[in-house]
């Protein structure tokens, strides 16, 4: 037995143990599934609220995960946190463990927590998905969600048929608002007319009801479209969206099966290569602390491939959301991010017509 094998059932048995702990649900993976190799990196991963299941970012990095396992030899510990509370707790558990190589920390809502923590590890490296902390150890993996939002509002732009789309958030907080006005402009620069109706948020990123029932809203208010930027939260939209025969848009992950021909797309966002792609920075040597944003142009964000929807949305639609595609990933069309940039947005299209 190696001291590598060694290390890694030492940190089994604490994750185990951890496991008696009310406030999360641990588990392990790696050399209990024998994908473990001795020279694989060592890897903790602290789940946001909503945990594995949600069809959504958390899958998506769990997905990078078992990537790392299977090409890497990497050994992972997960923990699924149930409360905010819990976030400090599950990361210092996680970088608490003897060799291990990187803790992720998967979510914007546990920036705080990580700017607590990461420095009383200084030798440990961290990465976070969607926050930004600044720290010598710390790698925040960052994405241009607005510009995959632009693409599937131009799409909802270009199929609406009623005229009023509908978003619903999570959150109504800066990360959230990418979504928000880049789904807007690009269904404005198809349809100048459109309307977008206000929009709802459910206050959290698990109460699926909350969503479906925002949904429902947007829909009875005349909305065939409505696009999620919810977690696991929004699974309720995609529902509604079914039982009223209308179209939702998914997020994160290809949610386009959860509802086959009603999901009209979704906007993808590669949490999984993010994840996997750091991973392999740091068994190669080659991590480094600081920002690393996945756009458009590094297929980063995206849409789905319309896999039961290509024949309602038909070649000539493919065709122009191509297009714009295209003249994103070359910086032509910058997608807006706040309330100020889609207004400017609207203003030039105006004054180019």
């Amino acid at each position: 037995m190696n001291w590598r094998t060694c290390l890694g059932l030492g940190a089994l048995t604490l994750v185990l143990m951890a496991g008696c702990s009310p406030a999360k649900d641990t588990s392990t993976t790696g050399d209990s599934k024998g994908t473990a190799s001795a020279d694989g990196p060592m890897i903790g991963i602290v789940f946001d609220r909503g945990g594995l299941g949600d069809k959504s970012f958390n899958d998506s990095a769990w997905r990078g995960i078992q990537r790392a396992e299977s090409e890497l030899g990497a050994t992972s510990f997960k923990v699924e946190s149930k409360e905010e509370k819990d976030y400090e707790t599950n990361l210092r558990e996680m970088a608490s463990h003897d060799g291990i190589d990187v803790v992720f920390a998967i979510g914007i809502n546990q920036q705080k927590a990580l700017e607590v923590v990461a420095p009383e590890f200084p030798d440990v490296k961290f990465a976070i998905v969607d926050g930004n902390v600044e720290a010598p150890n710390v790698r925040s993996l960052l994405f241009k969600e607005e510009e995959g939002s632009f693409l599937v509002g131009y799409l909802a732009g270009l199929m609406t048929q009623t005229g009023k789309l509908g978003f619903v958030g999570g959150m109504d907080i800066p990360l959230i608002g990418k979504f928000r006005y880049g789904y807007a402009a690009g269904a404005k620069m198809a349809n100048r007319n459109v309307e977008l109706l206000p929009a709802k948020y459910t206050g959290n990123w698990d109460n699926i009801d909350l969503a479906k029932q925002a949904a429902n809203i947007l829909y009875d208010g005349g909305a065939d479209i409505v696009y999620h930027a919810a977690g696991r939260a929004g699974l309720g939209v995609i529902r509604a969206a079914e039982e009223k025969g209308k179209f939702a848009i998914g997020v994160d992950s290809d949610q386009d099966g959860e509802a086959e021909g009603f999901v009209l797309t979704s906007m993808i966002k590669r949490v999984d290569e993010a994840v996997f792609s750091t991973i392999k920075d740091v068994k190669e040597g080659n991590y480094s602390a600081g920002a690393k944003v996945y756009d458009l142009a590094a297929n980063g964000v995206g849409t789905s491939d319309f896999t039961f929807t290509k024949d309602k949305i038909g070649e000539e639609n493919i065709a122009k959301l191509k297009e714009i595609a295209d003249m994103i990933a070359k910086g032509e069309i910058k997608a807006p991010t706040t309330a100020n940039e889609f207004n400017e947005f609207v203003n030039s299209l105006d004054a180019s017509n």
